[in-house]
This record gives structure tokens, C-alpha cells and sequence, in this order.
């Protein structure tokens, strides 16, 4: 029987401070400490939120006041979105990023007007993806 992942960070008494992620996270840990440090290097400021709506914690990741991608914590990997405009998509997916990447941006339906630009965060190959669609988007108007 297969075990269905779900998201972690539920209770809103436990701020997700870095013993609390190193427990959950694992060896994605580094990939989270390695995220952090690529954010701070392209100016860009996280802040961890419990949001009750959706009843668990999440990172906003800002430039200046833009919100450029969210982060939720799950069982071994941190997972990273970014939300594009529709219209932009096809340059998100002619740019030099893996194609299982691509794929999985082509499957994924739209959320109003934007796509969202999953990634699942377990080791540090996947970063130059994310950073490659972070910053086309903090370049857009």
C-alpha cells in the first residue's frame, strides 16, 4: 500500500525554527540552508507564516514588496513554488531547465491566471532550475 505525503507544519504553536525543519526536512535540509542562501544572495527577503486557511505554516519569499515564490515543508523536501502568468509560460518552458521540469509545469492547470511552478525540493540539483524561473520572474512587469 502506498503512503500519500502530506504537508507538515500544521500546528501553530511550533514556529518552524531550524531544529524543528532539520527534523522534518533530513538530509533536505541542506537544500533548504543552500535555498536561503541563493534567496540572500539575490536580495530577496523569507518570512515563515502561519496561514489559517490553509491551516499550516508557509515561507513567502519576496523582492522588495513582490512575492516572487512560496515554500511548505513536507516529509524529506521542502517544496517551492513559483506562480507565473499564463501568458509567460512559454518562455518559462524555452528556457535551459531540465525536462522534467517542463513536464511537470505543461501538466499542471492553472490557478486563475497563473500557473504554478512546483518543485520538490530534496537535494541541491534542482536549485539552478528554480533560480533559472526565479529570476525571469522578478524581471517581470
Amino acid at each position: 500500500m502506498d503512503t500519500i505525503n502530506t504537508i507538515e507544519l500544521k500546528d501553530e504553536e511550533i514556529y518552524p525554527d531550524d531544529a524543528v525543519l532539520k527534523t522534518i526536512l533530513g538530509k533536505a535540509y541542506s537544500a533548504y540552508s543552500a535555498l536561503l542562501k541563493m534567496y540572500e544572495n539575490n536580495e530577496m527577503k523569507y518570512e515563515w507564516r502561519y496561514y489559517k486557511d490553509g491551516k499550516s505554516w508557509l515561507c513567502k519569499v519576496q523582492k522588495k514588496k513582490k512575492t516572487i515564490l512560496w515554500m511548505s515543508v513536507w516529509k524529506d523536501f521542502i517544496q517551492a513554488c513559483i506562480y507565473c502568468p499564463e501568458r509567460h509560460i512559454e518562455d518559462v518552458l524555452s528556457m535551459d531547465i531540465s525536462n522534467e521540469i517542463k513536464e511537470k509545469i505543461k501538466n499542471t492547470k492553472n490557478i486563475g491566471k497563473s500557473r504554478p511552478c512546483i518543485f520538490e525540493v530534496r537535494d541541491i540539483i534542482i536549485l539552478d532550475d528554480i533560480e533559472k524561473i526565479m529570476n525571469y520572474k522578478i524581471k517581470l512587469q
